[in-house]
């Protein structure tokens, strides 16, 4: 195993709030973050997670609030330290490579003012060269690489650094979707190997579930839900995190009875002599508006002859290369997507749809947390 390059940052974000205007854009953010966690912060374009990520840059300067990296206050009522000495390194989403230096003096362009040896700097160089696959092309212009080459130059050059916190802008919504996914394990296992902290945002939950160790999902400036993977996945605090972090389906309950802690049968209204059993993330009022919730994960296809579960018919059926995801019709309006099965079933065929508790959730479908 590669030795870490660094030792990681810990950052405490207290109560940072960010005016533009009368545009809220940060409401009063608090986090903690401990060394060598990977944390992404995931949210819809206007969340406040890229102001999040350049208050912690230093390119913002909060409204309000504190942020501490490795115990040194870096924001305060009396504090703003510069970007260039809050000892971190970033990953544009646009690369942000000298135009006019080989790959290898971009890499380089960190260790200038180290105290490291001219020979010791060329060895790094060609070290993380060699870590992130571009070795051979340390003498080429940023101008003459492909999109996914010149963003492995913007990470061998974070990591180059010596620095305890690298933050990514979302530096793989430029590329095509195979290099995405080929970059994002390399910037996982890259970052976690150089012993630092990383703040990660995107858009994309499935990038953000990949990834992190901890993720932190924003909505209208608020962080809403910090958490593992699993858990926000497994336990979403509010029908937008439900939302935002991927669902098959949601469908107004026609009636909600409670079965234990935490437990419910649920009845739709497109069938009600079936019950399902879900999960409650929050408490229900008797007197309020519930939907189910539910993740695709949460939902398998039986044949027609199958007595469990709600009958269903396939809309469509599209092959992933693992299997087949299928979107069904569930009652007039009701309607499922990306139902996997490694089984096809075709076009207006009859099935039965069947669903895991574990993955069906009841709430207040207009209860957020703001």
């Amino acid at each position: 195993m590669t030795s870490p390059l660094v030792g990681a940052a810990g950052i405490s974000v207290e109560r940072v709030a960010k005016h533009f205007g009368e545009k809220v854009a940060l409401d009063e953010v608090s986090l903690d973050i401990a060394p060598g966690t990977f944390l992404v912060l995931l949210g819809p374009s206007g969340s406040g997670k890229t102001t999040l990520l350049r208050c912690l840059a230093g390119i913002e300067r909060p409204t309000s609030g504190s942020i501490r990296i490795d115990e040194r206050v870096v924001v305060g009522p009396r504090e703003f330290v510069a970007p260039e000495k809050r000892g971190l390194a970033m990953v544009f989403q646009d690369y942000a490579l000298w135009p006019h230096l080989t790959v290898a003096k971009n890499v380089a362009f960190p260790l200038a003012r180290s105290q490291r040896s001219k020979d010791e700097r060329s060895s790094r160089v060609n070290d993380l060269l060699e870590r992130v696959g571009i070795a051979h092309l340390a003498d080429r212009y940023p101008n003459e690489l492909s999109g996914g080459e010149q963003q492995r130059v913007a990470l061998a050059r974070a990591l180059s650094a010596d620095v305890g916190l690298i933050l990514f802008d979302e530096p793989l919504s430029n590329l095509d979707a195979d290099r995405r996914e080929q970059l994002r394990v390399e910037i996982a296992t890259l970052t976690r190997a150089a012993g630092a902290t990383a703040v990660y945002i995107t858009h994309d939950q499935s990038e953000a579930f990949a990834l992190a160790d901890r993720v932190g999902v924003l909505n209208h400036g608020r962080l809403v839900q910090l958490d593992t993977p699993e858990t926000i996945y497994r336990r979403p605090i509010d029908a937008f995190v439900a939302r935002f972090t991927g669902l098959a389906g949601e469908f107004p309950a026609a009636f909600v009875t409670a079965t234990g802690p935490g437990r419910f049968d649920v009845t739709l209204p497109c069938a009600p002599d079936q019950r399902i059993d879900a999960t409650a993330t929050q408490p229900i009022r008797p007197d309020e508006p519930v939907s189910l919730f539910v993740r695709a994960a949460g939902v398998t296809l039986q044949g027609p002859g199958e007595s469990r579960g709600l009958p269903g018919v396939i809309v469509d059926a599209a092959f992933n290369g693992r299997g087949y995801e299928h979107v069904v019709s569930v009652g007039t309006d009701a309607v499922l997507s990306k139902v996997f099965s490694s089984h096809r079933f075709d076009r207006d065929h009859a099935v039965r749809v069947c669903f895991d508790s574990s993955a069906c959730f009841v709430m207040n479908p207009g209860k957020v947390d703001r």
